[in-house]
């Protein structure tokens, strides 16, 4: 039975453990630095907010550590590492040269190495090759390498790991066919072969720049129909009931995720290299950064209303998560709007965040509630969307930045209830 290793066990890693311990025909182990994730994985607590995982790991086998040595005698190595960026939007590629180094001594003769984190075209040839050849092993020949994007949607219900389409490439045609294979034998979905492995780190670097320049068409449309008095939100409903050539995405106070608000600049700083400038990617990424900003502008102009400034207002933010009913707050802009609330307006702010209590100021929405003059709502989570005001007399101002509370409810209440793009 081939052993299969797992390097990183986020939200990528941890449900593609599950998923091929699922399957039965593997040994199955996982690899993390992290001693609380092993701590909580041991204890059979997921490590992340996935309904799926957590229920799959109640049935399966498989073997975590902290521990180097749990890499050894692996078949079969797969990189989840997360890719960041620094603050200055470079690309930070410590992550898969540390993994890299990590598989180094575990290497043996014919074993496979799999990158399955979002990476820009020629990395693997160009960054993680040359690190696994500083053994005695060539490519090709002793060992094979292979990036297959990882595609995971965290909080979906009804795409996960199992069911959305793949694609792969290893820098050898015989190879990739049988790690294609290995992956075809614990998924549901097709496992597509690219011609090179080019084009297959290029797939997901595609498939996020392309919503993240979505988004900011959009978001830059919220702030012109905000001044031209259009509701930009029924403007794509209407414009959704066209059957061809339209995709809907909406406006909010900004885009965060390990994803889409990062690997633009994967593609821009690597296409820098070959002399060609990524203005389309540059400017998508400039409108969607200043959107926090904008959300912050919004809600200063709607307390000028109530004769009120941001200063000497109890303010309430709701919501940390990039993303709705989930926990992580990576890249979420609903940080840059708390910091800016701190730093530059010295606001008086108070922070509910229902995944993760412990980086909130109340316990509860009743609580977080009970003194509060100003909202802003940064995160659409399920709870927040029937927001209880009725006896919140006190609550003057609502900035709805993900546009998730009944519009037409709130014009009926004594609430100065402001949106983005409506």
């Amino acid at each position: 039975m081939q052993k299969i290793t797992i390097l990183w066990l986020g939200y990528v890693g941890f449900p593609l453990l599950c998923a091929i311990a699922k399957s039965w025909k593997y040994t199955t182990c996982g690899f993390d630095v992290s001693s609380r994730h092993i701590e909580k994985i041991k204890k059979w607590i997921s490590p992340i907010d996935d309904a799926l995982a957590k229920e799959d790991m109640k049935t399966v086998k498989f073997e975590v550590s902290e521990k180097p040595e749990i890499l050894s005698d692996s078949d079969i190595f797969i990189v989840c590492v997360p890719t960041p960026i620094d603050e200055q939007y470079n690309p930070d590629f410590w992550p898969i040269i540390w993994a890299c180094n990590y598989i180094l001594p575990f290497m043996k003769k014919w074993c496979s190495v799999i990158i399955e984190s979002t990476i820009n075209p020629w990395v693997c040839e160009e960054i993680v090759l040359p690190i696994l050849e500083s053994t005695w092993m060539t490519w090709g020949v002793d060992f094979e390498l292979a990036h297959c994007p990882e595609r995971i949607n965290p909080g979906d219900q009804k795409w996960n790991v199992y069911n959305i389409n793949r694609n792969i490439w290893a820098l050898t045609k015989e190879w990739c066919k049988k790690l294609a294979d290995v992956y075809r034998s614990f998924l549901h979905a097709e496992v597509n072969e690219t011609h090179t492995i080019k084009e297959a780190e290029a797939t997901k670097i595609v498939e996020n720049t392309f919503r993240d320049i979505n988004i900011a068409y959009v978001n830059e449309l919220a702030k012109s129909f905000d001044k031209l008095w259009i509701d930009l939100v029924n403007v794509i409903k209407w414009a959704s009931n066209k059957p061809f050539a339209f995709m809907a995405h909406y406006p909010g106070c900004g885009v965060g995720g390990h994803c889409i608000a990062v690997d633009p600049y994967y593609l821009i700083e690597r296409a820098k290299k070959a002399w060609f400038d990524h203005k389309f990617l540059r400017t998508a990424r400039m409108v969607n950064n200043s959107m926090p900003e904008y959300t912050i502008e919004k809600l200063v102009h709607a307390l000028n209303k109530v004769n009120k400034s941001v200063k000497w207002t109890k303010i309430w933010l709701m919501g940390l998560s990039y993303k709705r009913d989930i926990s992580d707050l990576r890249e979420s802009p609903a940080l840059k709007i708390k910091e800016m609330l701190i730093k530059e307006y010295e606001a008086d702010l108070r922070i509910f965040e229902p995944y993760n209590l412990d980086i909130s100021t109340h316990k509860d929405i009743d609580s977080f509630l009970s003194d509060c003059e100003a909202v802003i709502i940064a995160t659409d989570h399920t709870v927040f969307k029937q927001l209880p005001i009725e006896k919140r007399k006190h609550l003057k101002v609502i900035v709805d930045g993900r546009n998730c509370l009944d519009k037409d409810a709130l014009a009926n209440t004594w609430v100065l209830y402001t949106w983005i793009g409506r």
